[in-house]
């Protein structure tokens, strides 16, 4: 009775508070009375945390903040105990809030006694500055490829290039020819940041390929140029690991590229291919660039939410469950819609990590403990799950593995999931287990090339030194069709767009079995003789695995 009164009492409270006019209808819903309980408790969470209501569940809104009740009180229903900071559900996370200022930055080309300046928005857009208001540099400019140094795969984009005192100027990604996870960690932007740091620049450009425009056109986020990036906040009010030495970034759209690199016998085009290739060299650009952005800055805090299954055996050692609650709000309209529902992204993650809870607190306790926390501003660069894995509410070497949820793409029905991380550590035979007892096939990843593995929260995790698996939707059909152009349709047309809401083909029976996979894994960790630990080699082992122990 409790876990279907919530609900209406939330969205109640809510209707009640608001201090705009009330959103409208959703579309008229249908029931599904065949449907599994489970199923129908899965569809009844995503239903709510995908509401307009909660409008788009932005981290450090009052809409976040209902989602984040809303889950701290089905923990509670479940029979989770609090785990959070003084005996709450909640944990702070303390974070800082930077908004463009609206043409408040420049990109200005001088070379050869003349200017052209890009235009804010259309062009170019200033990055968001965490450690001056109003910041402003010229400086000579270098191209660096994709700003990758890889000494043990022979790969060094800065050859012949010094970049100290200067702007830097890359491509995103990391070459082809690396294995995934090595070209998963060199695509990061902290990565990349890390090495320019080291090198001395005072800025960075990063221009889009045409190959990137057809995934993601540039018209998307100039649309939301206004949205808000945030960074964790240290003691002392200042953002962490915001790279204050790099002054100034940007980013220009590949249309304009030829206004940076189409010089001096360089063209765009060509380096687009040359990124395809892997034959990209580094070289200096003529003249300067003056580079400035102006943003606003504001401290803000949000939360995430921990509970906790006890164990019966090893209680002091902990199983992790993770997903994130929030979403990326209120954007630019698309089609009338400007709410950014987030339902696969994230509220189905959410809703099956809470039936998985319910599945496993209806058992006899698991030896490990068990944490479950829906963590905050994953969409603002994981900063939910690196302030928990750097902060935990239990001691840090107890946290033996995390399991990942995060936008299981569900809308065609599936006998497969596919298990990003798998590799690398021990956990793999557990998983293995887990998926026969639920009677689930295990699939690769079919886009090892997306990187995926280092763009959620299990990475902050992974950071910390704890192995990680990180669970998606499967691509078999039930009767053997191959659905991946279905997920690629949502990828391409939904993903961080309002059309991902209710409105949506979702398998809630094949979330439910999802669940009941989590809840699978879960318990083989927590039973399991011996803790996880990485395999013998293996990159993220190597570069990560001793973090647990020195923290």
């Amino acid at each position: 009775m409790r876990t279907t009164l919530l609900p209406v009492l939330l969205v109640a409270l809510a209707a009640c508070q608001r201090a705009t006019p009330p959103a409208p209808p959703t579309p008229r819903e249908t029931y599904d009375a065949s449907a599994g309980a489970d199923a129908r408790r899965i569809e009844a969470d995503v239903r709510f945390l995908a509401d307009d209501l909660l409008e788009g569940r932005e981290a450090g809104t009052r809409g976040y903040d209902l989602a984040a009740l809303y889950v701290a009180q089905r923990y509670r229903a479940i029979g989770l105990a609090p785990a959070g900071d003084d005996g709450s559900y909640y944990q702070r996370v303390p974070m800082l809030r930077g908004v463009r200022v609206d043409n408040g930055g420049e990109l200005v080309i001088l070379r050869d006694g003349s200017q052209q300046s890009l235009a804010f928005r259309e062009q170019f857009l200033p990055g968001v500055n965490f450690n001056e208001s109003d910041a402003r540099i010229e400086a000579a400019v270098v191209f660096v490829g994709q700003g990758v140094y890889a000494p043990e795969l022979k790969q060094d984009d800065f050859a012949g290039v010094d970049v100290k005192g200067k702007i830097a100027v890359l491509f995103g990604g990391a070459p082809a020819r690396f294995d995934n996870d090595r070209r998963a960690f060199y695509s990061s932007t902290r990565t990349k940041n890390e090495e320019l740091v080291r090198r001395g620049a005072i800025g960075v450009i990063q221009v889009q390929t045409d190959d990137e425009e057809k995934q993601s056109p540039w018209t998307r986020s100039a649309n939301n140029w206004s949205r808000p990036s945030m960074r964790l906040r240290g003691p002392d009010g200042k953002g962490l690991d915001t790279f204050p030495q790099l002054r100034v970034s940007a980013n220009v759209s590949a249309a304009s590229a030829a206004a940076l690199l189409s010089v001096g016998g360089h063209d765009a085009a060509k380096l687009f291919q040359d990124v395809r290739d892997g034959k990209l060299r580094a070289f200096e650009l003529p003249g300067t660039i003056r580079l400035s952005a102006r943003t606003t800055i504001t401290p803000v805090e949000s939360r995430n939410v921990v509970g906790r299954l006890e164990g019966s055996g090893k209680k002091n050692e902990h199983v992790v469950f993770s997903a994130h609650l929030d979403h990326v709000g209120i954007g630019a309209p698309v089609r009338g819609d400007a709410i950014y529902n987030g339902a696969l992204d994230n509220a189905l993650g959410i809703a099956v990590m809470l039936e998985a809870a319910n599945r496993l607190a209806h058992e006899a306790p698991a030896q490990r403990s068990l944490l479950f926390v829906a963590v905050t501003a994953e969409e603002k660069g994981l900063l939910g799950a690196t302030w928990y894995a750097q902060h935990p509410t239990v001691p840090r070497d107890s946290m033996i593995a995390n399991v990942n949820m995060d936008m299981p793409v569900l809308l065609a029905p599936t006998r497969d999931v596919v298990p990003i991380g798998l590799e690398h550590s021990t956990l793999q035979p557990l998983v293995q287990r887990a998926a026969k007892e639920a009677g689930v096939e295990l699939s690769p990843d079919p886009q090892p090339e997306e990187t995926v593995f280092v763009r959620s929260d299990q990475y902050a995790f992974i950071r910390a030194g704890v192995p990680a698996v990180y669970l998606t939707g499967g691509y078999r059909g039930r009767d053997g069709e191959d659905v991946k152009e279905i997920n690629q349709a949502f990828l391409h047309q939904r993903y961080h767009q309002p059309g991902d809401d209710v409105s949506q083909p979702i398998q809630y029976a094949d979330a439910a079995r999802l669940a009941l996979l989590n809840a699978r894994i879960g318990r083989q960790i927590a039973d399991a003789p011996q803790r996880p630990s990485w395999n013998a080699g293996d990159f993220f082992g190597e570069k990560f695995g001793q973090s647990a122990s020195t923290q």
